[in-house]
């Protein structure tokens, strides 16, 4: 009980990880309980500050926070229909503002991170877990004619949920075997190890090729910075184990060497899911042009699409499977969170956003140098290993997806934890006691 009352601030944001696990209900629904419930948590985290009276967010963290703000607001107003754009301004604050500066505020120590990275791989090996069953049941999203592709619980209408949530947890997993937490058990260090190693077969049936790449820049941005002969030994480990899980068991080896081989075929006979990104990416570099300062408003991608892309764009994807019917999905978005910004916000969203992310990494990995250096430091890397990985799987993986489905408020979580960790106070004493 006491624990409980311990981690009661930070309980909300765990909730709505864990959350995650839980279907969306209805076919055509896009907020999930955990949409729910990130409401609650910005709901949570205000009736918190007015209680507690606490200090408000430093003047370089609320810049931080609020600057994607002042552009998603200008955007709006300068849109030609601003009606049209208020659901966007919306899900861009929860999404970008208000959930990071909760979760930001909420964290207070390295327990409360560890909690909320906790949940983060225990979602993970959930939705990892019934990823592998869909592929070895053949239950379920389509994939080349069959039903085997591993989505989770998030069905063929969001293909990258479960492989985003496997791949949070993997990096979560390998964090804590690299730097395991000051008087942790003996037996963590290989079990995370291993876990990670086990993730990376439901991440394999994703057939996701983005989710792919940006575990595998992530992953060794966490092993550089947690030291180089480190690195080289946990690489020759999970090369291994993915050889033997993957390529020995022959665990969809065959299709996911085709997935891969897929990457570079982006000129010689690509497939159609290449030649309309490659489209929708052209159409949104199109959009900025002739709006390059504000862009054509939020939520009008769609509107102004057809306008501005090649004839090579087909009408939609096909979706089937883990319990759905074939339908054909519109294509709404240029699939990359930049373009998709470039193009309906203009420059000033853009440099406001990316701005906004590229001070997160810069602090976060200083903030990471900085702690090294004290004394135990390193016996307290894993969270800063955790908060600068999934900081940069979630800014990699945006250059091929952007948001929409129920796993994006996964997105904002991360974010927040990034925020929490190279903004607020470096003494650890200060930890305990004082918001970001």
């Amino acid at each position: 009980m006491g624990r409980v009352r311990r981690h009661a601030p930070v309980l909300p944001v765990v909730a709505v990880v864990l959350l995650l696990c839980v279907p969306p209900g209805a076919d055509d629904a896009r907020v999930g309980p955990a949409d729910a419930a990130s409401a609650a948590l910005v709901l949570w985290c205000a009736v918190r500050l007015l209680r507690t009276r606490a200090r408000p967010l430093t003047r370089s963290a609320a810049v931080v926070l609020a600057a994607p703000a002042v552009a998603f607001a200008v955007a709006t107003v300068a849109s030609t229909d601003p009606a049209a754009s208020l659901p966007g301004l919306v899900r861009h604050l929860q999404v970008f503002v208000l959930v990071p500066a909760a979760v930001a505020l909420l964290l207070r120590d390295r327990a409360d991170a560890r909690l909320v990275a906790a949940a983060v791989l225990a979602a993970a090996v959930v939705q990892g877990g019934v990823g592998v069953h869909q592929y070895a049941t053949g239950t379920g999203a389509s994939y080349q004619g069959q039903d085997l592709r591993a989505v989770g619980t998030f069905g063929p209408l969001d293909v990258m949920g479960m492989s985003t949530v496997v791949a949070h947890g993997l990096l979560v997993a390998l964090a804590l075997g690299l730097a395991p937490p000051d008087r942790a058990p003996r037996w963590l260090r290989p079990a995370a190890l291993g876990c990670a190693a086990a993730l990376t077969v439901p991440l394999a049936l994703s057939f996701s090729r983005g989710a792919w790449l940006a575990t595998a820049v992530a992953g060794v941005v966490v092993l550089l910075l947690a030291g180089r002969r480190l690195a080289l030994r946990t690489l020759a480990v999970v090369a291994c184990a993915a050889v033997v899980l993957v390529g020995g068991l022959g665990v969809g080896s065959q299709r996911v060497g085709d997935r891969l081989a897929s990457i570079t075929r982006v000129t010689a006979a690509p497939d159609q899911s290449v030649t309309d990104r490659y489209a929708l990416w052209a159409a949104a570099a199109g959009m900025w042009r002739a709006e390059p300062l504000t862009g054509v408003g939020v939520k009008h991608f769609p509107a102004h699409r057809d306008a501005h892309a090649s004839l090579a764009l087909s009408s939609g994807s096909d979706t089937a499977g883990a319990g759905r019917a074939f339908s054909r999905e519109p294509l709404l978005s240029p699939h990359s969170m930049y373009l998709l910004v470039l193009s309906e916000q203009g420059l000033l969203g853009i440099t406001a956003l990316a701005g906004s992310w590229a001070a997160l990494v810069v602090l976060g990995v200083r903030r990471h140098r900085l702690e090294r250096r004290r004394p135990g430091g390193r016996a307290r890397d894993d969270v800063g290993l955790v908060a600068v990985g999934l900081l940069c799987w979630q800014l990699f993986d945006f250059a091929y997806a952007d948001i929409g489905g129920p796993s994006t408020v996964l997105a904002g979580v991360v974010l927040g934890l990034a925020a929490w960790w190279a903004l607020h106070p470096h003494d650890p004493r200060a930890e305990r006691t004082a918001a970001p």
